[in-house]
């Protein structure tokens, strides 16, 4: 171990430079989260300006999903093949042009063009943060550090969620957007600040180049091993039972039960509040105590009765939320450090990057497969219990996830475990 008094208090060999240099790389898609939600935050205002409907605010998620689904993957392999640090800078510059292309639009048209190059940027974005993350924290404070940058690029959407509406009626909405464009490319300022601090640690401790090492091929994919497929398919299905539901979640509170519309907002950011105080506490814990699969499917079997309470008992509604809410914290938590310890160092941002996006093709699959059960079973205020056919596919997602869970656990416990159900201490940056 080095000493620490030898080599100064802000070696990058020392916790205080990875926890300063880890301040930086959640700052990263801080500027992203914000951007992403500031049109939903300001959907009634943006369709009068740009003389469209809901349907067209729709579009603006839909272009950002498509983009993601086409070039996550490829913002992986450009991790891998250039390295965290150039891949992060030209990332965040991407995510920075578009929402500049959003905040200018003259109309939808060109909204859904911006959209489009900001999801393009930002989920690979993301991508190549897991990856930096990986390099500095494996075999240290790995699952810590996932849940500290999850907990700050949240805090963006509540920011995002809280902040919008109140600047565009002080300042017009063409304000917010800009300041969406604003934290953006302090987001990029942070990836530049990366770059220093990882090309230093790289040279004082002898590091290799990151991103360098075998060529990756397409071909490499064969190669991940039954417990990545695992993992992948835990996050297609735990996400699908939150996210799509998060879409009408306040539509259902109001119609089902009858809140106000103050208090459904209010159940609906209990998710973003949860993650923010819990999924670094639970990093913590995991990287104290391993097993990170029996972890995740703990909390992959707390959504299972979560759906069903809403719609067939009289529990309080904070009830659910709060299981929910802990389960969204867990997971996540546990999840995405776990690939790091899979997978081969040089072939990380490949597979986040098609992690990603299939996961953000499970989402496109989920939301539109939630609308027809809402439509085919006229789910409405007149018709609460039209939600039910929906429900129970949240509830069977969390099965499913607790399945794949368990035969993540099943692998990890065989001679073939790459470390998740134990304490492992391999070396890192």
């Amino acid at each position: 171990m080095t000493d620490a008094g030898a080599v100064g208090t802000f070696h990058p060999s020392t916790r205080a430079y990875r926890f300063a240099l880890l301040f930086f790389v959640g700052l990263l898609t801080y500027g992203s989260y914000f951007a992403y939600d500031v049109v939903g935050a300001l959907a009634p205002t943006l369709m009068g300006a740009w003389h469209t409907t809901q349907e067209g605010i729709g579009s603006l998620y839909t272009a950002y999903s498509v983009a993601a689904i086409f070039t996550v993957a490829l913002g992986g392999y450009l991790a891998d093949r250039i390295g965290t640090r150039l891949a992060g800078i030209l990332l965040a510059a991407v995510v920075a042009i578009g929402a500049a292309m959003v905040a200018l639009a003259p109309s939808l048209e060109v909204a859904i063009a911006g959209r489009f190059m900001f999801g393009a940027g930002s989920e690979s974005l993301i991508v190549t943060q897991n990856a930096m993350l990986a390099r500095w924290f494996r075999g240290k404070e790995l699952a810590l550090s996932f849940g500290v940058t999850l907990a700050i690029a949240r805090l963006g959407t509540l920011f995002s969620f809280n902040s919008a509406s109140a600047t565009a009626s002080r300042f017009g909405w063409r304000s917010a957007l800009w300041i969406a464009v604003l934290l953006c490319v302090v987001s990029l300022l942070c990836a530049l600040v990366y770059w220093l601090m990882d090309r230093k640690g790289e040279r004082a401790l002898g590091l290799a180049e990151a991103g360098a090492g075998d060529k990756i091929v397409l071909a490499d994919v064969k190669k991940f091993t039954a417990s990545y497929w695992f993992v992948v398919l835990l996050c297609v299905t735990f996400y699908s039972a939150i996210f799509p539901f998060q879409t009408f979640a306040i539509k259902f509170f109001q119609e089902a039960h009858g809140t106000t519309r103050e208090f459904a907002g209010f159940l609906s950011s209990l998710l973003t509040l949860f993650a923010m105080i819990f999924t670094p506490l639970f990093g913590y814990l995991v990287d104290r105590v391993a097993r990170r699969a029996l972890f995740m499917m703990y909390g992959s079997l707390l959504l299972v009765p979560v759906y069903l309470m809403m719609v067939y008992t009289h529990v309080h509604l904070l009830v659910p939320m709060a299981m929910m809410g802990i389960a969204f914290s867990l997971v996540p938590a546990v999840l995405w450090p776990s690939v790091a310890y899979i997978v081969e160092e040089q072939k990380l941002g490949t597979a986040y990057g098609l992690m990603t996006m299939i996961q953000n093709i499970g989402l496109a699959g989920y939301n539109f497969l939630i609308g027809w059960a809402n439509d085919f079973s006229n789910a409405s205020a007149a018709n609460p219990g039209g939600y039910a056919l929906g429900m129970w596919i949240f509830s069977l997602s969390g099965f499913l996830g607790f399945f794949f869970s368990w035969m993540l656990h099943r692998a990890e416990t065989g001679p073939h475990a790459h470390g998740l159900e134990t304490i492992t201490t391999k070396s890192g940056a």
